[in-house]
C-alpha cells in the first residue's frame, strides 16, 4: 500500500464515520502568542477546546502539516539519527467536539489500523492513564473497560502522567490519552523480549503510532486544573511511522514518503545510501529538513534572524552542514530538491506546487550566504588552531637537560601545558557556534581531524549564558483569565461601526518586561485586531466611571484582546468602546492602496508577483512581494502612475462576505499563500478587472478617499522578495512638499537654476580632487609622525615598547601607523591613542613573537585599556583596537599600558 493510498484511506474511513474533512492549516501560525509553528493537529482547533468559539462541524479529521523544532515538543537533535523522529510530519487526526467520546475514538481507531490497514493484533499494544495523586486524577478505567472488549489484558498497559495524559504546553487544553504501540521487531526478538517491556522506551522498532487524547481539562497559568466546557477528542496518527508500519520497513526513511527524496540526494552525491553510517545519517538530515525548509516558506515564513525566521534558517543552515561536511556539497544543493519534493505531494499540499520556483529561489540564496559564511567560519578556525601551534612550539623550557630529557616532573608539566595548547576554549567554540553558524559537534570533528579538542564544559557554559540572557529579556507572566461572562462570544462589528455599547466578558493581567498591562475581552467590539498585516485599532472604553486608553488590539486565536494599561473601575458596567476614527480613516486608505498597488504591481512585473508579507498603518503601507530582482526607477514610477490614476477614478468598493470559497477563487480573488481561509470568506472588489482580493481588512468606501499614492523606497528583502514602502493622502502630501523643499535649498546652494545634474557632477569632482589633496598630505603626516614615533621606543622587560598619543583624522590611519610602525620595529609591543572627531580610539599592535613567545594578547589588554574610556574592543590576538565615550581617559589608558608588561 503506498504512502498516497494510506493517506486517503484514513480519510475516506472517517468521512464514512459522518466526519467532514478540512484542508490542513499553514504549517506556520500568525494569530496564536503561544506558537510559532503548528507542532500537533489540535493546533488549530484550540479555540473550539476552549470554548471560545463554537466548532463549524461536530466531527472533523484532517492531515495537517507539522513542525516541531523548539520549546515543549523539540525534535531536531534526534533527526537523521534515528529512524522516526521528524522536524516536519503529517499528523492524521479526528476530533470531535463535545459529540463523542472514549467509546467511539477507541473503537473507531482500533476497526482502522486492524480491519482496513490490517496489521496484525498480536503485534499491537495500548496503554491507558494510570492516574496521578499529585493532581487528584484517578485512573482511565473507562478507557481501560473499553480496551478490554477488543484486546487481551496484558496488552493493555498502564501509563503515567508523562506518556498518558497529554499536554500541549505550560496551559491550555490537557487529558488523559490512551496511545496504540506497534511491534516492528522480527519473530525471533519478540520471542527474546515481550514488546510490551519496550513500550514507550525508545525502541526504533516498537513505536507509538496513535494517540487518543480525551481533552476534559484546561490546565491554568498557577498549574491548576480545570473542567473544559464540554469534553471533546483529540487524536493524532503520525503518518510517517503508520507508513513505516504498513508497509513493513524497519525506519521511516525506508517508506516512500523518503524513499524518493533519498534516492534523489544519494546519486547527487554519488554515494549509495545504505552503505556508511555518516553519509546515511546526512542524507536522511537533508532529506527531513528539505520538507520543513519549502513548506514553511510556501506558508509566507521567510528564513530571517528573528523568532519563526530564525528557526527556518537554522534547520536550512543544519541540513547545509551536513551536505557540506559529509557528502562534499560545496555548491548550493537543497534547493534543487524541491521540484522531487514539490511533484511528490502535489496532489496533497500544492501549494509548493505552485511556489517551486520562489522557495527554490529563496533556499539557494540562503544555501549561498551560508556557504561564504561556512568558509569564513572554518578560517577563524583555522586561525585558532595555527595561533595555539604556534604558541606550543615556542613553549620550552629553560631548565630542560640540553638532551632533551627532562626529570618526570619538569616533562609532566610540559606535557599539560601542550595539551592545554591543543585544546579548543570554550569561548572560542561559541564564538564560531554563534557567529559563523557551527554546531558543536562540527567544530568537534575538524578540531579531531587536526589533532586538537574541544572545551566542552567551557562551551556548554557560554551556551547557558546566551541562553539565559534570552530568557530573562523575553521572560513573560501571564494570569488566568478572571470570567465575568461565560458561554458570551463576542460580536465583531469593526466593518459596520467605530463605536458600540459593550461589557467586560473576561480580562487577565499580563507582566512582559516589568511592564504591567491588561487583557480585556468584551461581548462587542468595532476594534480591528493586528492580523492581515493590518495593525491594530486604539481608541477608549468609556464609562460612567472614567475612560480607559485601548493602546492596542490584538487576537490570540480568535479572541480579541484589547490591550489596556489599566482596568475600567467598574468591571460590570455598561460601557462604549469607541475606536480613533481619525487614525483608522487613514489605515483604511493604506489599506486599499495596498491592494491597488498590488494589482499595478502585476500588471507592471507579471502574473508571477505574489504578496509575501504587508504592514498596513496609519503612517505607512509596506508591501513584501514575490520579484527576483531590482524593480527599475521607470517600473516604479508606471506602478505609482496606474494606483493614482485608479484613485482619480472614484471606483467603489464592492464588498462581498461570507462568500463560499470556491466561489470566491472562482470570481477570481487573488488568494495568499500561508492564510487560513475557512469554507467562507470576504471579497474585496475595486473593479473586478483590476482587484479582487481575499481579505478581512478594513477600507475606503471609494478608492478617491485615498488622495494620493507615492513610493518613498523599494529594496531588497530576502532572495526573490522585494519591498514597497509608500505613504497615501495626507503623509504622502507631506512627503512630497519635503522633497520639493530639500530640492529649493539645493538650488539655492548651487547657485543654479537648471542643469542641475551638471552643476552636481561638478562639484563633486571639485571634492573628489580635494579629497586626493587631502588624503596625500594625511600620509605625509602619518609617515612623519611614524618616524618621530620609532625614535621613542624604549625597552621595557626585554620588550620595545611605546605608548603615544597620536594625531589622525580616521580609525584607518590610526591602524595604517600602528601596522607601519610593526614594520619597521621588532619585539614590538604598541598602543596608540587618538581623539577621532571627539570620540576616543585605541589601539594595540604586537610583533609575532611577543604573541606566540610572551604570551600576551592584543584583544585582552586592549579590553582593559578601553575601561580607562568607558568602552570595549577587540580584534585578533596581534592587533586589536577600541573605542570609547571619555576622551578624557585616553591618557590614563596609555599609563596603564606599560603596567600591563609589568604583570
Amino acid at each position: 500500500m503506498t504512502s498516497a493510498q494510506i493517506r486517503q484511506k484514513f480519510l475516506d474511513f472517517f468521512a464514512s464515520k459522518g466526519h467532514q474533512i478540512v484542508p490542513s492549516s499553514p504549517i506556520v501560525v500568525k494569530d496564536d502568542p503561544t506558537l510559532m509553528f503548528t507542532n500537533s493537529g489540535m493546533a488549530p482547533f484550540k479555540d473550539y477546546f476552549l470554548g471560545n468559539k463554537p466548532a463549524p462541524y461536530a466531527r472533523v479529521a484532517d492531515t495537517q502539516k507539522c513542525l516541531r523544532v523548539s520549546g515543549k515538543h523539540n525534535d531536531l537533535e534526534e533527526v537523521g539519527y534515528d529512524t522516526y523522529h521528524h522536524t516536519m510530519f503529517e499528523m492524521l487526526g479526528n476530533w470531535s467536539f463535545g459529540d463523542y467520546f472514549k467509546q467511539d475514538a477507541l473503537k473507531w481507531s482500533w476497526e482502522l489500523l486492524t480491519e482496513v490497514y490490517q496489521l496484525p493484533k498480536d503485534r499491537l499494544y495500548v496503554s491507558v492513564f494510570q492516574g496521578d495523586g499529585s493532581e487528584n486524577l484517578p485512573m482511565d478505567q473507562e478507557a481501560f473497560d473499553i480496551w478490554k472488549t477488543m484486546i487481551p489484558e496484558d496488552r493493555i498497559l498502564m501509563g503515567n502522567k508523562k506518556d498518558n495524559f497529554w499536554e500541549m504546553g505550560d496551559t491550555g487544553p490537557c487529558g488523559p490519552c490512551s496511545e496504540i504501540h506497534v511491534d516492528l521487531r522480527s519473530d525471533e526478538e519478540v520471542a527474546k523480549t515481550p514488546g510490551k517491556d519496550l513500550v514507550n522506551n525508545d525502541h526504533p522498532q516498537v513505536v507509538e503510532i496513535w494517540n487518543n487524547v480525551f481533552m476534559e481539562f484546561n490546565r491554568l497559568a498557577d498549574g491548576s486544573l480545570v473542567k473544559l466546557p464540554a469534553q471533546h477528542v483529540d487524536t493524532g496518527m503520525g503518518f510517517e511511522r503508520l507508513c513505516m508500519a504498513i508497509q513493513s520497513k524497519q525506519s521511516n526513511y525506508d517508506t516512500d514518503v523518503f524513499q524518493p527524496l533519498i534516492q534523489f540526494i544519494a546519486k547527487e552525491a554519488g554515494v549509495t545510501y545504505g552503505q556508511d553510517e555518516k553519509t546515511d545519517i546526512a542524507i536522511r538530515v537533508i532529506a527531513d529538513h528539505i520538507r520543513a525548509i519549502s513548506f514553511t516558506i510556501a506558508d509566507g515564513q521567510l528564513p530571517s534572524n528573528n523568532k519563526a525566521g530564525y528557526v527556518i534558517r537554522r534547520i536550512l543552515r543544519r541540513a547545509v552542514r551536513y551536505a557540506f561536511t559529509y557528502l562534499n556539497f560545496k555548491k548550493p544543493f537543497l534547493n534543487t530538491i524541491v521540484p522531487v519534493l514539490a511533484d511528490q505531494l502535489a496532489n496533497v499540499f500544492p501549494e509548493l506546487k505552485a511556489q517551486q520556483a520562489f522557495v527554490q529561489r529563496v533556499i539557494e540564496e540562503e544555501e549561498n550566504a551560508f556557504l561564504r559564511t561556512l568558509e569564513n567560519g572554518l578560517k577563524r578556525l583555522d586561525a585558532l588552531e595555527a595561533s595555539r601551534v604556534k604558541q606550543a612550539d615556542s613553549d620550552k623550557f629553560d631548565d630542560m637537560p640540553e638532551d632533551g630529557v627532562a626529570d618526570n616532573n619538569t616533562y609532566a608539566l610540559w606535557h599539560k601545558r601542550q595539551a592545554r595548547y591543543r585544546t579548543i576554549s570554550g569561548e572560542d567554540a561559541f564564538e564560531l557556534y554563534d557567529t559563523f553558524g557551527f554546531p558543536l559537534d562540527l567544530i568537534s570533528l575538524i578540531a579531531k581531524e587536526k589533532g586538537f579538542t574541544v572545551d566542552e564544559e567551557g562551551f556548554t557554559a557560554e551556551m547557558e549564558q546566551q541562553k539565559n540572557r534570552s530568557r530573562n529579556a523575553a521572560q513573560t507572566e501571564q494570569g488566568d483569565w478572571v470570567v465575568l461572562q461565560a458561554d458570551v462570544e463576542t460580536e465583531w462589528v469593526a466593518y459596520d461601526a467605530d463605536a458600540v455599547e459593550a461589557k467586560v466578558v473576561r480580562y487577565r493581567q499580563v507582566t512582559a518586561k516589568n511592564k504591567k498591562e491588561f487583557h480585556v475581552v468584551l461581548d462587542r467590539t468595532p476594534f480591528y485586531a493586528e492580523s492581515g498585516g493590518q495593525v491594530g485599532d486604539t481608541g477608549v472604553l468609556e464609562s460612567a466611571s472614567g475612560n480607559v486608553k485601548v493602546l492596542d488590539t490584538k487576537k490570540e486565536n480568535d479572541l480579541i484582546l484589547h490591550i489596556t494599561a489599566e482596568l475600567p473601575k467598574d468591571l460590570e458596567a455598561p460601557l462604549t468602546a469607541k475606536v480613533d476614527s481619525k487614525r483608522r480613516a487613514l489605515i483604511k486608505k493604506n489599506h486599499s492602496a495596498t491592494h491597488l498597488l498590488h494589482a499595478a504591481l502585476k500588471q507592471v512585473l507579471g502574473d508571477h508577483v505574489n504578496q509575501k508579507g504587508s504592514l498596513v498603518s496609519d503612517k505607512l503601507l509596506r508591501f513584501d512581494f514575490s520579484h527576483f530582482t531590482k524593480v527599475t526607477e521607470e517600473q516604479l514610477r508606471e506602478v505609482e502612475q496606474i494606483v493614482n490614476a485608479r484613485i482619480r477614478e472614484s471606483i467603489e468598493k464592492d464588498e462581498r462576505r461570507n462568500v463560499p470559497i470556491e466561489e470566491a477563487k472562482q470570481l477570481g480573488a487573488t488568494a495568499l499563500f500561508g492564510e487560513k481561509y475557512g469554507e467562507f470568506v470576504r471579497v474585496i472588489t475595486f473593479d473586478r478587472n483590476y482587484s479582487i482580493e481575499l481579505c478581512g481588512g478594513i477600507h475606503v468606501q471609494n478608492t478617491g478617499n485615498i488622495g494620493f499614492f507615492k513610493i518613498v523606497s523599494e529594496s531588497s528583502v530576502a532572495a526573490g522578495v522585494r519591498r514597497i514602502e509608500a505613504v497615501t493622502a495626507d503623509v504622502a502630501e507631506h512627503f512630497v512638499d519635503e522633497q520639493i523643499t530639500q530640492f529649493e535649498e539645493v538650488k539655492q546652494v548651487l547657485g543654479v537654476q537648471k542643469e542641475f545634474g551638471k552643476a552636481i557632477e561638478k562639484l563633486q569632482d571639485e571634492n573628489a580632487a580635494l579629497r586626493k589633496q587631502l588624503e596625500a598630505f594625511e600620509l605625509k603626516q602619518v609617515t612623519a609622525q611614524k618616524e618621530k614615533l620609532a625614535a621613542q621606543v624604549r625597552q621595557v622587560n626585554g620588550l620595545n615598547f611605546l605608548a603615544a598619543r597620536v594625531d589622525v583624522s580616521s580609525a584607518d590611519y590610526l591602524k595604517k601607523l600602528a601596522f607601519d610602525l610593526r614594520s619597521v620595529v621588532d619585539n614590538l609591543v604598541l598602543v596608540l591613542a587618538a581623539d577621532v572627531d571627539g570620540k576616543p580610539q585605541l589601539a594595540v599592535m604586537l610583533s609575532d613573537e611577543v604573541v606566540s613567545g610572551k604570551g600576551l594578547n592584543a584583544v585582552q589588554m586592549v579590553k582593559e585599556l578601553a575601561k580607562e574610556i568607558k568602552g570595549g574592543g577587540g580584534g585578533q590576538p596581534f592587533y586589536a583596537t577600541a573605542g570609547g565615550k571619555e576622551v578624557a581617559g585616553l591618557d590614563a589608558a596609555l599609563a596603564k599600558a606599560e603596567a600591563l608588561l609589568q604583570l
